[in-house]
């Protein structure tokens, strides 16, 4: 039987995604006609962005590479770099950034709140200059989501270029490119585009072009190389043979995208779940900045995550996620983005975890998907 798919991603695809992917396949090393495809649906993921000045490509291979192409293309030998850390992915690009010789100098922050953007501007005074700076927008394993906003200006501001993982944000949180003067934007696939993983969506300002042109040293990769795609379209050459059925869901999910207020039906979802989870009784592990694209929980203290998953996973066949880390058995986390965010999923596990708590005999204020089909 099949799984239902509440994790934070990858999620599932829609049917109409599912389709996308098994249309007849072409050679796009060759077929003229997929450049052009190609090309539109890079431009269409600018337009989840609100982005008309920054160039958009889109690699072969899961979001993490989009975060090391970033640090391989942008990095240069003992440039400072500064890494934005209240969180585990955070505090990950530590190690791309020593890996292509850079210096990290981490700031960092509470892991249960969003970064305050204040400290952080007196941590740039007191510490900088840096050349680059790496944040992640929404950090996955405990459900934050940083203020972008506020800390790109501040780094334009300070001539800092921006380095963002956006892999659980872009099209389920507000995100203004050219407005907010984000350099370079990471997405991936199987989030809140619901498509299935192995593409990353890479977006460049022009600022962060002209910088990555004027690098005086040789980008170390050629996978990892972004100047690699820049050219794409002029050359009507890929640097690797590209998939015609992923940007082909791509596409399809980006109309579906495009067609609806995602940021907001997202938004509307979130608060919903965590209405629900504290009026019943449970415990958020975020305490401000909570993301619109999951929400992580608390375990109580007599329940272990793999007893849990393994009992929604045999008895209801539902999967949710847990943790990583040092939040690995403490924290369960609900992804509600892209197809997941429906109310109808939303309720069928809400009930089967209802289930599992009367199961082990935690009780609750309310049944979950009574209270949360009463909002």
């Amino acid at each position: 039987m099949k799984n239902l798919v509440m994790t934070p991603g990858p999620t599932q695809c829609s049917e109409k995604v599912r389709q996308a992917l098994s249309v007849p396949n072409t050679n796009t090393d060759l077929d003229l006609e997929f450049f052009d495809y190609y090309e539109e649906t890079c431009e269409k993921a600018k337009l989840l962005i609100k982005s008309k000045d920054s160039t958009s490509i889109i690699m072969l291979g899961e979001a993490i590479l989009g975060l090391e192409a970033a640090c391989a293309s942008y990095i240069e030998k003992g440039d400072r770099v500064l890494v934005i850390d209240n969180g585990i992915f955070g505090r990950g690009f530590v190690n791309f950034v020593k890996l292509y010789g850079g210096e990290p100098v981490v700031f960092k922050s509470d892991y249960d709140k969003g970064i305050n953007v204040t400290k952080l501007s007196d941590f740039i005074n007191k510490n900088g200059p840096f050349r680059l700076a790496t944040l992640v927008h929404c950090e996955t394993p405990t459900g934050i989501t940083n203020p972008l906003k506020d800390i790109s200006l501040l780094l334009n501001e300070n001539n800092i270029i921006s380095i963002v993982d956006a892999v659980s944000s872009y099209g389920g949180e507000e995100i203004r490119m050219d407005d907010w003067k984000v350099d370079v934007l990471l997405a991936g696939t199987q989030k809140c585009l619901s498509v299935t993983s192995g593409g990353t969506i890479i977006f460049i300002s022009k600022k962060a072009n002209d910088y990555l042109n004027s690098r005086e040293s040789a980008i170390a990769g050629y996978y990892t190389n972004i100047k690699n795609w820049l050219n794409v379209i002029e050359k009507k050459e890929f640097p690797y043979t590209h998939s015609d059925a992923l940007i082909n869901s791509i596409n399809v999910s980006l109309n579906h995208n495009l067609a609806k207020d995602s940021i907001n039906s997202h938004k509307s979802i979130a608060n919903k779940i965590r209405q629900t989870i504290t009026e019943c009784g449970l415990e958020l592990y975020a305490k401000t900045s909570f993301s619109n694209t999951l929400t992580a929980v608390l375990l109580p203290d007599e329940i272990t995550f793999s007893d849990m998953f393994e009992y929604l996973k045999e008895k209801h066949h539902i999967l949710v996620g847990g943790s990583l880390a040092e939040f690995e058995n403490k924290i369960f986390r609900i992804g509600h983005m892209g197809e997941n965010a429906r109310d109808e999923y939303m309720y069928i596990l809400l009930k089967a975890l209802n289930d599992y708590f009367s199961h082990k005999g935690v009780s609750l204020n309310e049944s979950l998907h009574v209270r949360y089909s009463k909002l």
